[in-house]
């Protein structure tokens, strides 16, 4: 029994079936490369190349069009707002000590892009995640009583850094700005403002929006999936890495550990203590007679 192929735009019909099957295992709608020719979803390279921007570009091969102005600029604030947080940021440390460690950049840049997982990164898609549901009926009073009934956090709020992150008041006003120009619904601002607003309750302080949940809201207004915000959050802060690993390794200091050189970490296992009398291994290997 025979299957038959489905024809596909712009594929070799002039090929065998096996050389065709061949072709299939890795076929893409993403890009098609060939002597001469780069064609990214569609588009050849060279006609991409000084028009549009990186931010456009990271649209296109993600979403297959290209976005319009206002998504751009919102895609883009989003991506500049998370670049950086400094070596105090375990992923930037760990890119910083692992260029002093005689590798190259592109392992101290996978070194510290490595870290970013649920706990140091995972935030913003976890955001997401609690966004939908309130924008699906959920509300985020109930949402607030589950993370505190098993003393979790809040995905995308406070800050153990900021009082207010700075980075929220001017992503949240790009986002009002697209609603007005109707380039996104606003549903992922509502959500996002309700948990805020419920997270506050009656505390004396309250918990701000950090920028996991400020770039969650403008990933969910653009209609990415949570995994791709967290994706995007993971390009974001990889020009962070790279910045820190090369300036660590211009430095030119050799295998840099966690604390300064004059500093010992903490200890608090048993005291100093002599190594109980044991057989020796003479002893050990006699046998009676």
């Amino acid at each position: 029994m025979s299957t038959q192929h489905t024809r596909r735009p712009g594929e070799d019909t002039t090929a065998s079936p096996d050389a065709r099957a061949s072709s299939d295992w890795w076929s893409t709608a993403i890009s098609r490369i060939r002597p001469g020719e780069i064609l990214l979803r569609g588009y050849p390279v060279e006609e991409l190349i000084g028009r549009i921007g990186f931010a456009e570009q990271i649209w296109l091969l993600l979403r297959g069009e290209l976005p319009t102005p206002g998504q751009a600029r919102l895609l883009e604030a989003a991506l500049v707002a998370a670049v950086d947080h400094g070596p105090q940021a375990p992923s930037i440390a760990a890119a910083r000590m692992a260029a002093t460690c005689g590798i190259g950049l592109n392992s101290a840049m996978a070194t510290g892009a490595g870290l970013l997982g649920d706990t140091h990164g995972g935030a913003g898609q976890q955001c997401m995640q609690l966004l939908e549901r309130i924008i699906e009926g959920e509300s985020a009073a109930s949402i607030v009583a589950e993370h505190r009934a098993r003393r979790a956090y809040v995905p995308g709020f406070g800050h153990r850094f900021h009082p207010r992150d700075p980075r929220r008041d001017p992503l949240l006003a790009l986002v009002r700005q697209a609603i007005q120009e109707g380039e996104v619904q606003g549903d992922a601002l509502a959500a996002g403002l309700a948990l805020e607003e419920a997270l506050a309750g009656d505390r004396p302080k309250p918990v701000p929006m950090n920028i996991d949940g400020a770039t969650a809201i403008i990933y969910a207004e653009l209609g990415f999936p949570a995994e791709l915000g967290r994706g995007l959050f993971v390009l974001s802060r990889s020009v962070g890495i790279l910045a820190h690993a090369w300036e660590e390794q211009q430095s030119g200091t050799r295998i840099k550990g966690p604390l300064p050189r004059p500093l010992l970490p903490g200890y608090h296992g048993p005291p100093p203590r002599a190594m109980p009398p044991r057989p020796t291994r003479d002893n050990r290997d006699q046998r009676p007679s």
